[in-house]
């Protein structure tokens, strides 16, 4: 591998073949397959992962996180293999959740290496079903309908930062809302939602275009003839969020995904908080404390439902490429290039996508052994 100046030499991740990257200004300028590079390690688009609520013990749902905490967070990250992130406040009060967003955004915009590692914020909440089984964690107390005026003060706070704003569609008002955030720039996914086969059309209509972690926010128990899932996957227009751990998404059910939805409509988020990139132990989503052992589930003491994942960005790599049989190059861009066209980014490894990549390496049985994040701001 040569990583003198703006180039780089490794090989391809979709095609095996060496290529040389070369780079000017933090961006992709060419893209050349070479005869050889020496023996070493692959080359992908760093991942991207627009569902982070906290990271190596850092917890995004408190208001005492300081900036050594959210630096700790985002270099944990990095290491195992997320280049990109969507930090996540899911509900609360709605001031109190713009507090804490503005909180955020002041560390973020004061540290250049968060000004490149955060790419956004995504708010799950408090515009969701507070019914049994779709509520997930949240709180149903502090939920509850969005509005116009809401929409212009997340905005107030954001300014020109992506957006990903999760609704759910059967909530008062959401179809003026989802306009209004659409308007405003920001990406809408549903979630959290037993919304009708009409208002999830007419929250497409009004421009969502996503949905968060399906499978996930729903009851164990569905009607056979008329659920949530089956409602969403004859909905055209949204691309779905998985989580490919194979504890929230039963193994079945996540290949069955793969067959009924367009792969280009799939994208992969590990949902993490602050366990992931952590010990088993107990961690707190807020005022919540959850408890996380060997398995990596997370769970509130005594209770069997979930509440959100420890799992890696490399790791959901890993068991996503485990429970698809497929290599782990196939299912790389669920983490990366589909996440970023969610949000609009252009990524990837070609000419005119940003300079930031994943260095792999792999063993003789193209198992995944560690990740290294590269990239060039200039």
């Amino acid at each position: 591998m040569d990583t003198t100046a703006n180039t780089i030499e490794a090989r391809h991740y979709r095609t095996g073949k060496p290529v040389r990257i070369m780079s000017k200004d933090g961006v992709i300028v060419s893209v050349q397959e070479i005869e050889s590079c020496p023996d070493g390690p692959w080359i992908a688009p760093g991942l991207i992962d627009v569902q982070i609520n906290g990271y190596a013990g850092v917890d995004f749902q408190r208001d005492d996180v300081t900036p050594g905490q959210l630096r700790t967070a985002s270099d944990g990250l990095r290491r195992d293999g997320c280049s990109r992130w969507m930090l996540t406040l899911i509900t609360d009060e709605w001031q109190a959740l713009l507090a804490r967003l503005r909180h955020f955004k002041l560390m973020r915009d004061s540290d250049p290496v968060l000004r490149r590692a955060i790419a956004g914020w995504h708010i799950e909440g408090p515009f969701l079903s507070a019914e049994p089984g779709f509520k997930g964690a949240h709180n149903p107390a502090v939920m509850c309908d969005p509005s116009h005026d809401c929409i212009a003060e997340l905005k107030a706070v954001t300014g020109d930062d992506s957006v990903l704003l999760t609704v759910a569609p059967e909530r008062t008002g959401s179809a003026e809302a989802i306009r209004s955030a659409v308007e405003a720039g920001f990406k809408v996914s549903l979630g959290h939602s037993n919304a009708s086969a009409d208002e999830l059309a007419a929250a497409v209509a009004a421009g969502a275009t996503g949905f968060t972690h399906l499978g996930n926010g729903m009851p164990q128990q569905l009607d056979r003839h008329d659920n949530i899932v089956w409602r969403v996957l004859d909905t055209n227009g949204l691309t779905i969020g998985l989580i490919p751990d194979g504890i929230h998404v039963a193994p079945m059910f996540f290949r069955l995904l793969h067959k009924a939805q367009p792969l280009e409509r799939i994208y992969y988020t590990t949902d993490a908080m602050s366990a992931a990139g952590a010990p088993p132990g107990r961690y707190t989503i807020g005022q919540v404390e959850v408890e996380v052992g060997e398995d990596q589930i997370v769970r509130m003491p005594g209770q069997t439902n979930f509440a959100g994942s420890a799992l890696s960005p490399i790791e959901g790599i890993r068991r996503a490429a485990k429970t698809l049989d497929r290599p782990w190059q196939e299912v790389w861009d669920f983490m990366s290039v589909n996440a970023a066209r969610l949000m609009g980014l252009k990524w990837g490894l070609e000419a005119g996508c940003p300079a930031v990549f994943c260095m792999v390496e792999a063993d003789e049985r193209n198992q995944l052994k560690s990740v290294f994040c590269e990239e060039f701001s200039g």
